[in-house]
């Protein structure tokens, strides 16, 4: 290895990031092409997520992972397509339960949290960074185009969630629309504060979103709804005068 290499692999080092590479210096093993691609991605998502995206070079990329430039082109052509692919993959996750078949039985809000869970932990993935930030990364029309459809399909997914709730009573909302936003955009800004050494685990910070979800989604007696419509500082006999 170079010393340009050695000084990029020590950098990635310092801040925390893995340069365990599916190429060792000297294992016979063979990979597989989708293993190591998937490798380059996960390398660079957590390169951009340690030192932002237009502070981190193809170089860095391949010192982390112990391979040459050359080796990274091979699957991907620049560096703009592989800041795509590690939005994609962070987007195919999220997107993973609204593809599945609807399983008949659990309620339309024990749905929501099970999608909830699996947001909040691909936010808290090192795709997280990558998925927030990409509008403002000057990705190209085409690609901004496949992201914006994938995030539009991910908020018709937590809309028609909500609708099933609403319908089917375990869900209680008055815009459904406000809803997906405010719950969408609560599970993205995780990206912006969440990192690995954090006391919690992703799978903890899931939860508990879930709780927080559940407390303000969960549908009301009547009572309770015209006691929280009332304005403050009235009482409900007051009201009625």
């Amino acid at each position: 290895m170079s010393k340009a290499d050695k000084t990029a692999t020590a950098r990635l080092e310092s801040d925390g990031i893995s340069t365990a590479s599916p190429w060792p210096a000297r294992s016979p093993r063979h990979h597989g092409r989708d293993v190591k691609r998937e490798a380059v991605i996960r390398a660079a998502a957590r390169a951009f997520n340690a030192h932002g995206y237009y502070n981190t070079s193809i170089d860095d990329i391949a010192a982390a992972l112990n391979v040459t430039k050359p080796t990274i082109y091979y699957y991907v052509a620049n560096k703009e397509q592989l800041l795509l692919q590690c939005i994609l993959a962070g987007l195919e996750r999220v997107l993973e339960p609204f593809r599945r078949p609807r399983k008949p039985g659990p309620c339309a809000r024990d749905q929501l949290n099970d999608t909830v869970r699996h947001y909040a932990q691909a936010i808290a993935s090192e795709y997280g960074w990558c998925m927030v930030r990409a509008e403002d990364l000057g990705l190209g029309p085409e690609s901004m185009a496949l992201v914006k459809r994938l995030k539009s399909e991910i908020d018709q997914g937590i809309r028609g969630l909500l609708l099933d709730g609403v319908r089917d009573g375990s869900i209680q909302t008055d815009d459904v629309k406000m809803t997906a936003f405010a719950l969408a955009g609560a599970l993205n800004w995780i990206a912006h504060w969440y990192r690995e050494n954090q006391s919690m685990s992703a799978a903890e910070i899931a939860e508990s979103f879930v709780r927080l979800f559940n407390a303000g989604l969960a549908p009301r007696s009547a009572a309770a709804t015209r006691r929280r419509r009332t304005p403050r500082g009235r009482s409900p006999a007051s009201s009625k005068a």
